[in-house]
């Protein structure tokens, strides 16, 4: 479904068995860190991606709108192949500093509510290391921003589900650590 829909936050997608074998895969690699907080988008697949590092670790998933999937109005749930031929869609994927979906929020919406919730993170824990289960353009629009890039390169990160990107933001500023690290299962 993920390479032939935007799923966006189209309810009731779940992760299939190789994504829930991703999931306990990101436990047995974190399972043993030092991780005080799991943080996941109220979308079911990132919840069940979550859930199992959050057991191992003893913790409880704590659900933030931050971190939520891009809201893609119109196009949720819209075959790609459909949305090929609409001129919008061309423009989104040329420009997403400046295009907003049909009904939808923008990048730098998303941009904004995501650089927010890591600020306010790293301003409550600033000793501690937090894991977010989120989304491919929340991600992107986090990077670009710790690389002082423009939205509209967003096309020069490749997220891949079930990667790990590590982030490192202090008093210092925002460090891009890691970028798309694949999880093999």
């Amino acid at each position: 479904m993920v390479d032939h829909i935007l799923v966006g936050r189209m309810a009731g997608v779940r992760l299939n068995s190789r994504g829930r074998d991703q999931a306990r895969r990101i436990a047995d690699i974190f399972g043993s860190s030092d991780i005080r907080s799991v943080h996941s988008s109220p979308q079911t697949r990132a919840l069940e991606t979550a859930e199992p590092l959050a057991q191992r670790l003893g913790l409880t998933v704590q659900i933030f709108a931050g971190i939520d999937e891009l809201d893609a109005g119109a196009w949720t749930g819209r075959s790609f192949a459909s949305l090929r031929n609409d001129p919008l869609w061309g423009q989104w994927n040329t420009e997403r500093g400046r295009v907003r979906p049909p009904d939808g929020e923008s990048m730098l919406e998303l941009q904004v509510r995501a650089v927010d919730h890591l600020n306010n993170i790293a301003a409550s824990l600033p000793d501690g290391h937090i894991a977010l289960c989120s989304h491919a353009e929340v991600i992107r629009a986090v990077v670009l921003h710790a690389l002082n890039l423009p939205l509209d390169d967003y096309h020069r990160l490749d997220i891949a589900p079930a990667t790990i990107s590590t982030i490192s933001i202090d008093r210092g500023g925002t460090e891009v650590i890691s970028l798309n690290q694949p999880v093999v299962s």
